[in-house]
C-alpha cells in the first residue's frame, strides 16, 4: 500500500488494436498479485457519450458495470483479469468530457471567460482521471488512452497527459508507450522505423515514453532492443516484447518474463517482489488441457464480429477451464434459421445459447432455434432477448398464441407476452436510459437455478427497455414454464426455466459480465456440464447404434 497514488498512462502508436487493453489488464494483474491496489480506467476519443447507442459493428460489445454505466468492452477484460468491479469513473469518452465542460459554461462556472480546448478540457480530463486515485481505494491507476498517437481526436488527451506528469512530480506518473514492430516477411527482418516514428510523435507533443511495449510476431533480439532504446530515449530494459499469444490469459506471464512489473515499479520508485499468480496459473493449466470437448451455438444477429459477444466467448473459457472441457463455439446468424433448415444447422451442437441483441432483424431465426432446441431436448440458454425469444416460442407453440409477441417487434400485437417496461413508456432519449447495472433477483425454492446458484438472493446486472409480461404469468406456468427468478422490489420476472427439459434456462439480466478468471459464473459453468451430458449421451446413443 503507498501513501501517494501512483499513475501509468498507456498509449498507442502506429495503428489501434494493438492490444492496449490487454497489456494494462495483464500489467495490473502482476502489480495486484504484489498486494498494490490497482483499478484501470479507460479514456475513449469519441464524441459519443458513451458506447451505448454505438451498434456493435461500430465498436463490439457494450460493457455493463455495478453501478449501471454502459461502457467499453476493455473494461471487460479489466474485471476478468482483476475480479474487482470497475464503475462509471472507468470509463470517459469526450463526448462526456466536452458535455461536462458545456454544462458548466452554461451555469455559468467559468466566470465569463472563453472556453477553449486548454485549459477547460485537459482540466476536465485531468479531473476524471484523478477521481479514482483520490478515493483512497487505490494504490495504482492505470489509464489506457484510446486510438494512436498522432488523431486529431486524441491530442487533448495526450496533452492533458503531459500536464498530470508535471502535476503529479518525479516517480508518481509514467508512460507505456504500447506499439509496433512489423515483420518482412520478403526482407526477413523485423522492422523499428513504425516505433520510432511513433515515439517521435508523442515527443512533439511533449510527452516522453518511459517504457515501450512491442507488439511483434517474433522475438526481437538483443541488438533490436538496444537500437530502440538508443533511438527512442529509454533504457534498454525498459524495451518490453509483447509476442502474440494463443490465448489472452498468457499475457500476464509473458510479461512476468520480460520484467514489465519491474521496470514499472522500480520507475514508481515501489517495492518489487514475486507476484503471486499460482491460481491465475491454475486456470490456464486447466484451460489448455482439457479432458473433453464439447461445441455450443451461439445463435446472434451480431456474429460476424466476434468482440459483438465479447463477455460471452470469454465466459465460455472461464466455464471450460472450471469443467476441464475444451468449448469450441459455432456462430450460427440467426437471419439464415428458419423451420426447415433448423435441424441441419443445430442437430450436431451440444448446446445453444441464445443471445442478446436489439430490434427486429432475425428475431423469427432465434424463435426457430428455441422451438427445436425445446422440442430436442438439446441444452439452452437464452439470455436478455433470448430469453424473451423463450417466452414467445413457448407461448405461440405450447400455448398456441400464435400471433404472441414483443411489442419491440409487433407494436400491435393481440398478445404482448414481452412489453415495454412502464418507466420505459415516456423516454425519447435512448443513451443510458434503459434498465442498467446492478438489480436484486429472488430465486424460488426447488428450482434449477436456485441449485445453480445455492443462495436465495443474487444481484446480477441488466440492460434492457423490455421484460416479461406479468399478465401471462399463470397462463405460461400452468403450461410449463415456470417463472424461478423474480425482482423484489418490481416483481418482474428475471428468469424462466422448463423443468421437464433436461437444461433450459432463460435470463432477462447478463450473467457474461460477472463471469471473472477467478469466479466462472455458476450458469455458464452448469450450461456448460449440461451440454458436455449431452454430448456424453449422443455419443452413447452413437456407439449403441454401430
Amino acid at each position: 500500500m503507498t501513501t501517494t497514488t501512483k499513475y501509468i498512462f498507456v498509449t498507442g502508436g502506429v495503428t489501434s488494436s494493438l492490444g492496449k487493453g490487454i497489456i494494462a489488464a495483464s500489467l495490473a494483474k502482476l502489480l495486484q498479485a504484489q498486494g498494490y491496489r490497482v483499478t484501470i480506467q479507460k479514456l475513449d476519443p469519441y464524441i459519443n457519450v458513451d458506447p451505448g447507442t454505438l451498434n456493435p459493428y461500430e465498436h463490439g460489445e457494450c460493457y455493463v458495470t455495478e453501478d449501471g454505466a454502459e461502457t467499453d468492452l476493455d473494461l471487460g477484460h479489466y474485471e476478468r483479469f482483476l475480479n474487482v468491479p470497475t464503475s462509471q469513473a472507468n470509463n470517459v469518452t469526450t463526448g462526456r468530457i466536452y458535455q461536462s465542460v458545456i454544462q458548466k459554461e452554461r451555469r455559468g462556472e467559468f466566470l465569463g471567460k472563453t472556453v477553449q480546448v486548454v485549459p477547460h478540457i485537459t482540466d476536465e480530463i485531468k479531473h476524471r482521471v484523478q477521481l479514482l486515485g483520490k478515493s483512497g481505494d487505490y494504490d495504482i491507476v492505470i489509464t489506457e488512452i484510446g486510438g494512436t498517437v498522432g488523431d486529431i481526436e486524441s491530442l487533448p488527451y495526450i496533452e492533458a497527459v503531459r500536464q498530470l506528469r508535471w502535476d503529479l512530480g518525479e516517480n508518481n506518473g509514467i508512460v507505456i508507450h504500447l506499439t509496433l514492430v512489423p515483420y518482412l516477411s520478403a526482407a526477413g527482418e523485423l522492422k523499428t522505423k513504425p516505433t520510432q516514428h511513433s515515439v517521435k510523435t508523442l515527443m512533439e507533443s511533449g510527452v516522453q515514453a518511459d517504457i515501450l511495449v512491442c507488439r511483434t510476431e517474433h522475438d526481437l533480439p538483443k541488438d533490436l532492443r538496444r537500437k530502440l532504446a538508443l533511438f527512442c530515449n529509454v533504457r534498454e530494459e525498459a524495451v518490453i516484447q509483447s509476442i502474440d499469444a494463443s490465448t489472452i490469459y498468457d499475457v500476464p506471464n509473458l510479461m512476468l518474463e520480460e520484467g514489465l512489473d519491474k521496470v514499472v515499479l522500480n520507475k514508481l520508485a515501489l517495492k518489487s517482489s514475486t507476484p503471486n499468480i499460482t491460481k491465475w496459473n491454475q486456470f490456464l493449466t486447466r484451460h489448455k488441457n482439457p479432458k473433453s470437448e464439447i461445441t455450443i451455438g451461439l445463435i446472434g444477429k451480431y456474429v460476424e464480429l466476434q468482440d459483438s459477444y465479447k463477455s460471452i466467448l470469454e465466459s465460455f473459457i472461464h466455464a471450460g477451464a472450471e469443467n476441464e472441457v475444451k468449448v469450441n463455439i459455432e456462430s450460427v446468424h440467426s437471419e439464415y434459421i428458419n423451420s426447415d433448415n433448423a435441424k441441419l444447422k443445430l442437430s450436431h451442437l451440444d448446446g445453444i445459447l441464445v443471445a442478446p441483441g436489439f430490434g427486429e432483424r432475425a428475431i423469427e431465426g432465434k424463435i426457430n432455434t428455441v422451438k427445436y432446441v425445446r422440442e430436442n431436448n438439446i441444452p439452452f440458454f437464452g439470455i436478455c432477448l433470448g430469453m424473451q425469444m423463450a417466452v414467445i416460442e413457448f407461448a405461440r407453440n405450447v400455448l398456441k398464441l400464435t400471433d404472441a409477441d414483443s411489442t419491440e417487434m409487433n407494436a400491435n400485437t393481440q398478445h404482448p407476452v414481452i412489453n415495454l417496461m412502464e418507466d420505459q413508456k415516456n423516454i425519447t432519449d435512448k443513451g443510458g436510459t434503459m434498465r442498467l447495472g446492478a438489480w436484486d433477483c429472488n430465486l424460488k425454492m426447488g428450482s434449477k437455478v436456485k441449485d445453480i446458484y445455492k443462495t436465495e438472493t443474487i444481484s446480477e446486472r441488466h440492460r434492457h427497455r423490455y421484460e416479461f409480461n406479468s399478465k401471462y404469468k399463470t397462463q405460461i406456468e400452468a403450461a410449463g414454464m415456470l417463472a424461478t427468478g423474480t425482482n423484489p422490489e418490481t416483481g418482474l420476472v428475471e428468469i424462466v426455466e422448463i423443468s421437464e427439459h433436461p437444461w433450459f434456462v432463460g435470463v432477462q439480466y447478463h450473467p457474461e459480465y460477472k463471469s471473472t478468471v477467478a469466479n466462472p459464473h455458476p450458469l455458464f459453468v452448469a450450461f456448460v456440464k449440461a451440454a458436455l451430458g449431452h454430448h456424453k449421451r449422443k455419443k452413447g446413443v452413437s456407439m449403441a447404434q454401430k
